[in-house]
């Protein structure tokens, strides 16, 4: 294969140019020749968010073709990274390029070439990104394979996954070898979704995205705590976007129902809330009073700076969006958190 970096025992060094060290763990890059290479197979792809309206088409057109060379680039982005105070992107792939549709051994294809293309960029400007990448979650052993290959022979430095794999919730058996895997490698994973998978109602003003986004990690999540995955795998670093959905803001009606119901308790041995505290979440929540209550809940050290990089439904000023924390709360949130899950060494 075409990567031949550092593996990711290995720690990288990264440094801070202002008083704390700050990473973006929510930012992307896409692939163009990924792209160009699935429409060989599939001229007609499936639509990302399959529940649109004309209005919210032409403004994703229009914002497609202004974020274009910052989403498929590195010199702008290094650019608006230096004006808004990053240090480190963490840069993982656009949403869109999942892939898991495809079939199997075209679904591990794209993945090496989103990777290699990922490694590649870092490659680029090493002082300034690190790679998150990818895995054909449709088939269980080729995404172990190549997540394996990603970490150990291009370096990056976790996997991003969505929040079901063609209709399958990520609770399904045949993926718990993944999760396993996953935790065993100490790698992270960025859970991030595209839209709501059933938004029939959700067509209008965006609400796939506003509504949808959200609502997906919550149900993804439900599953993965309901399921038992996050019992049986209590090591496993999951960092999920968008400040982890609805579910932190409401766990007391599962908790509720857990002691209320025994179909609630098959598979878990505690309260369900009790497994949110295994995970991370990003910051990027926009109001200031729900991020003061994720990190009075959950802890300043399970919160981690992510922008959204370069969409338009990206914080724009999200170093300055974490103002209001204390001290030693805004250094762990910043980069302290971000760079413990993806192995990174601040230097002096």
């Amino acid at each position: 294969m075409a990567c031949a970096h550092d593996s990711q025992a290995s720690a990288i060094t990264v440094r801070a140019r202002g008083q704390h060290l700050v990473v973006d763990i929510h930012a992307h890059l896409n692939v163009a020749a990924a792209e160009a290479r699935i429409r060989q197979d599939m001229p007609q792809l499936p639509r990302g968010l399959p529940f649109s309206c004309p209005a919210s088409d032409a403004v994703n057109g229009r914002m497609f073709a202004q974020i274009g060379s910052r989403l498929n680039g590195v010199a702008e982005r290094i650019e608006d990274m230096d004006r808004l105070g990053v240090d480190v992107q963490a840069i993982s792939p656009n949403p869109g390029q999942y892939y898991y549709f495809a079939a199997p051994e075209l679904g591990r294809e794209l993945s090496v070439m989103v990777n290699d293309a990922i490694a590649e960029a870092v490659a680029s400007v090493p002082e300034r990104l690190v790679g998150i990448g990818t895995v054909p979650l449709q088939d269980t052993e080729m995404a172990i394979a190549e997540m394996r290959r990603a970490v150990n022979d291009c370096g990056l430095r976790g996997i991003e996954i969505g929040t079901n794999v063609g209709g399958r919730d990520l609770s399904d058996p045949a993926l718990r070898p993944f999760f396993a895997a996953a935790e065993d490698l100490g790698v992270l994973l960025f859970m991030h979704p595209l839209g709501f998978t059933q938004g029939e109602r959700l067509s209008d003003h965006y609400l796939n995205n506003l509504i949808g986004n959200p609502l997906e990690s919550t149900i993804a999540l439900s599953h993965l705590i309901f399921g038992g995955v996050l019992d049986a795998h209590p090591g496993l670093k999951l960092c999920v976007a968008h400040g982890g959905g609805y579910l932190p803001a409401y766990s007391g009606r599962m908790d509720h129902a857990f002691r209320a119901r025994e179909d609630c308790r098959q598979h878990i041995t505690r309260e369900p809330s009790s497994y949110l505290k295994q995970l991370w979440f990003d910051s990027l929540v926009f109001d200031r009073s729900q991020l003061d209550y994720l990190v009075a809940t959950y802890g300043a050290d399970h919160v981690c700076m992510g922008s959204d990089y370069p969409f338009d439904m990206a914080e724009p000023d999200p170093v300055g969006f974490l103002d209001q924390l204390h001290e030693d709360a805004r250094a762990k949130v910043l980069g302290l958190n971000a760079a413990s899950l993806l192995n990174l060494k601040i230097g002096e």
